[in-house]
């Protein structure tokens, strides 16, 4: 396997964390991009404490600017982004039409949609002329199959997901890029705070963990080049009865 970058998003905590660790055993160079610095160099402690490269770049996807800035910082200093994986995502405990914001509308989508759309863009045209690339939008359940406690605004943010990821498939294949609509069910992580009720240890322990989405993402990213994961649906089993 050729080591080409990988750029996660939300690379911080939870899936995104996961996601990269579970990329740098793999043996690609990571760059960890996220809002909290802290948590990015703890990750990035991590993979090099275990033989592996990563950059930390601190980043919030929903400042175009900085987004184009950080892919140039990238392919100048560990060479060209050969995949992404998207994982930083906002919710909100407001969830109903009857209680949301429209800022916090916008804030949702701006980060789950439009950050993603953005971070592809600024890739997108390295990948084409490489002939390579591989594109992991983490997601959600709530966006295969729909739930209503998932909330307006990232239902309608996730949901529009999979359309993203089936027309870079469409227009981008024949430039060997490949896109993945990747979406968990409940996954028991930071994210949960976000809920208006926080599950506690027992709901929890029933949930997904990080590391299984880890693992779901370096499956994609390894698949061979002919191989396209269009979207991949992952639950947690139901507990015995």
């Amino acid at each position: 396997m050729e080591t080409r970058t990988v750029w996660v998003t939300g690379a911080g905590s939870g899936m995104g964390r996961a996601s990269a660790l579970a990329a740098a055993q793999d043996g690609r160079p990571i760059a960890l991009s996220g809002r909290r610095s802290p948590q990015l160099e703890q990750v990035a402690a991590e993979i090099r404490a275990a033989g592996g490269t990563a950059l930390v770049v601190p980043l919030d996807v929903t400042d175009r600017a900085a987004v184009r800035t950080a892919a140039t910082r990238i392919e100048q200093e560990l060479g060209g982004i050969e995949a992404l994986v998207l994982s930083a995502g906002l919710n909100a405990p407001r969830r109903s039409w009857r209680d949301q914001e429209l800022e916090e509308f916008t804030a949702i989508t701006e980060t789950n949609l439009l950050g993603p759309v953005s971070v592809i863009d600024a890739v997108l045209p390295g990948m084409r002329e490489r002939g390579a690339g591989t594109i992991v939008l983490i997601s959600s359940y709530a966006a295969w199959r729909f739930s209503p406690d998932a909330g307006t605004a990232y239902s309608a943010s996730k949901t529009a997901l999979g359309p993203l990821a089936a027309t870079l498939n469409a227009q981008e294949n024949r430039h060997g890029i490949r896109a993945c609509h990747l979406c968990p069910g409940d996954v028991d992580s930071d994210f949960l705070d976000q809920r208006p009720r926080v599950p506690g240890a027992a709901d929890r322990a029933v949930m997904l963990t990080a590391e299984d989405i880890g693992r779901a993402v370096s499956f994609v990213l390894t698949s061979p080049p002919h191989v396209v994961i269009d979207e991949l649906v992952i639950s947690p089993a139901k507990p015995a009865t």
